[in-house]
């Protein structure tokens, strides 16, 4: 199979979808306890606005992200993931096909091959998530579920066998997600990326020892429900990421987002919890890498 053969994927195709500026803002004021970003696409970043990876991972430090995850969509993205997490320590590779994509490889008849692909990547000592994997019913519609649920349950079993976190990407599919979960067993590391449910399904996951992980959404006037869910989320199971370069926070949405606005991110969080950012940041930095192990 070659990439040539897939349709023009989900992961690259949003690249371009509503950016209204592509100029990155300023830095925040840094953050005094280091962080990470839990989830992020630095290569559709560094097609976009033409910062390398060395340039967005410096600017991620200087405010005080000491690492990133980088998450995945496709084939190419995964390799991209993996090619970074060798070039740089302050990379982590997440691999997946995006669930809005199994349906085109599938269409392809070329899932199963696909899959294999992300079985030999994961096994790569740099990669330590599977993901993004998951539901999509707001994006994928009746047609293309099957395809996009077998390729969910084909990613879970890769976490297993790896031992590897799950990042988990839901939309419009709580139920679904939540019960495949349940049914097959969830990875003993299983994250929600870029959480959008609401308190109810927040404590659902807390009290199977699922972890949260929050995006610059939070910050969005229309995003009472992620707030509402932060403030019931056991804080040993929070994660930020920034989801680069989309859903940057307030109030500079619809220009690129990036790691070194996690500080902006995280300390909006603080302040809806009541507690000091440092506290949450030594929080949420202590389960980055009980999720992901070290970076070193």
């Amino acid at each position: 199979m070659t990439d040539a053969s897939i349709p023009e994927t989900y992961v690259r195709e949003r690249a371009t979808d509503g950016r209204k500026d592509l100029r990155y803002p300023p830095a925040p004021e840094a953050l005094a306890v280091p962080a990470y970003d839990n989830h992020c696409h630095l290569e559709i970043a560094d097609g976009d606005v033409g910062l390398s990876l060395a340039e967005q991972l410096d600017r991620a430090e200087a405010v005080g992200i000491l690492g990133v995850v980088q998450a995945s969509g496709d084939i190419e993205s995964s390799r991209w993931a993996v090619a970074a997490a060798e070039a740089d320590p302050r990379v982590l590779a997440a691999v997946a096909i995006h669930p809005n994509d199994a349906p085109a490889y599938a269409g392809a008849g070329a899932l199963d091959e696909a899959i294999a692909v992300i079985d030999e990547l994961a096994a790569h000592p740099r990669t330590r998530a599977i993901g993004e994997t998951g539901l999509d019913y707001f994006r994928t519609e009746e047609p293309g579920r099957a395809a996009q649920q077998a390729s969910f349950e084909a990613h879970i079993a890769l976490a297993k066998k790896h031992g590897l976190a799950l990042q988990i990407h839901d939309r419009d599919a709580h139920d679904d997600v939540l019960a495949t979960l349940a049914r097959l067993g969830a990875p003993a590391r299983t994250v929600f990326h870029c959480f959008s449910g609401d308190d109810a399904m927040a404590r659902i996951c807390g009290d199977a020892g699922y972890y949260l992980s929050f995006a610059g959404n939070i910050t969005f006037k229309n995003a009472q429900n992620l707030r509402d869910a932060l403030a019931v989320t056991p804080r040993e199971r929070i994660l930020v990421e920034t989801d680069a370069p989309f859903l940057t926070p307030a109030p500079l949405r619809g220009r690129p987002n990036a790691p070194y606005l996690i500080p902006i991110t995280l300390r909006f969080m603080a302040a809806e919890l009541g507690v000091d950012v440092d506290e949450l940041a030594a929080r949420v930095a202590a389960n980055t890498l009980e999720v992901y192990g070290s970076f070193a």
